[in-house]
């Protein structure tokens, strides 16, 4: 019991703090839409405290195992490619789109787990070749680790998933000490990738977004209608925002997805400028603390998971937030912590238990 407590009192608390906090915001901003997303607030209650206990039973866990097994990540890369696999057939078809699995009142979306695997894997894959990062065959042999699960996600479909787990690879490659020749290439290949994308692969809505986004008034009733409702919500919270369950766009429901995609928007409705100035603080705390430990990691291993994670969850918030005022396209990602969402919620917080594991043992 003593070593128990020992390994609670040498967690990050800062982390865990800033973790059930940007949670709670996101939680109390589901809840205040209407009276009848009580359902929702306290299902949202549940996957944090399922996650905040995961978090520290995975803290517990002796990160050094995975460094030393790397058939386990393998095996666990095979399962997460399955279980996308398996959506094709036994997820139901939701607007169209099969992402999760159906389990009871509960859904899963496999994704997220992938997520968490492929940051572990490229960290073996790279913290045992960081010398030999000149050779292009590595480039390409990690990127075919990361091709297979985006092209999965991309058709079922997923865009918004498959451009996190493709920047997640990028990012890694370019921590590992990528030439800035192959750099280059990647990009060039990345492009000619985007306009065949466009040319063959991209449906039909997914285009009608990229436009929205390019001409948001020519089609303010259609395409344009999301990013409209969003910067309205944003420019109308002022400083303090609207209060709680006060704010006209998300309360009668002129903001769509204000739960997931567009609660960014939300909470600067009812929150305002203050309520978004503390997400934006939260983040950074989130930030700098992760940083901090990647910086006192006496190995590559744990260095680039950290790393990997950190990218993982920058690319997000970048990403939701430049969505909601319409400096990207909207491909459909949730802000880390926040969002409503179990299975992203969850497995964040078991991502963090990975890193309070590295933290705490180092």
């Amino acid at each position: 019991m003593e070593k128990v407590i020992d390994h609670i009192k040498r967690l990050d608390w800062v982390i865990v703090f800033v973790a059930i906090t940007l949670s709670l915001i996101g939680i109390l901003s589901i809840y205040g839409f209407n009276e009848s997303n009580l359902a929702m607030a306290q299902k949202q209650v549940f996957f944090l405290c399922l996650g905040v206990f995961l978090m520290i039973l995975v803290s517990f866990f002796d990160w050094r195992i995975l460094k030393e097994n790397p058939y386990l990540i393998l095996s666990l890369y095979f399962v997460g490619i399955i279980l996308l696999l398996g959506l094709f057939v036994f997820a139901p078809a939701v607007r169209d789109v099969r992402r999760w699995y159906l389990i009871g009142p509960f859904s899963f979306d496999p994704v997220e787990f992938v997520k968490l695997v492929l940051i572990v894997l490229l960290a073996k894959y790279f913290s045992s070749r960081h010398i030999e990062m000149y050779k292009i065959r590595h480039i390409f042999l990690s990127g075919l680790y990361i091709a297979i699960p985006s092209f999965i996600t991309f058709f079922q479909p997923d865009l918004g998933s498959s451009i996190i787990l493709v920047f997640l690879w990028v990012g890694i490659l370019v921590l590992s000490g990528i030439k800035i020749k192959h750099f280059l290439i990647l990009v060039l290949i990345g492009s000619l990738l985007l306009v065949v994308g466009w040319s063959f692969l991209l449906k039909d809505y997914q285009k009608s977004r990229i436009i929205g986004f390019l001409e948001p008034a020519a089609d303010i009733q259609g395409s344009g209608w999301n990013l409209e409702q969003a910067k309205i919500a944003i420019g109308s919270g002022g400083i303090w925002g609207a209060g709680i369950g006060s704010g006209s766009q998300t309360r009668y429901g002129f903001l769509p997805e204000a739960k997931t995609d567009f609660i960014f928007a939300a909470i600067a409705e009812e929150m305002g400028f203050v309520g978004v100035s503390i997400l934006f603080l939260l983040f950074f705390i989130l930030v700098w603390r992760i940083l901090r430990i990647i910086f006192q990691s006496t190995d590559n291993f744990s260095r680039i998971i950290c790393s990997g994670f950190l990218i993982m969850v920058i690319s997000q918030v970048f990403i939701n937030i430049g969505m909601n005022q319409g400096l990207l396209p909207i491909v459909g990602i949730p802000l880390p912590l926040v969002s409503y969402g179990g299975s992203s919620l969850i497995f964040t917080f078991i991502g963090l238990g990975l890193i309070q594991s590295i933290y705490s043992k180092a």
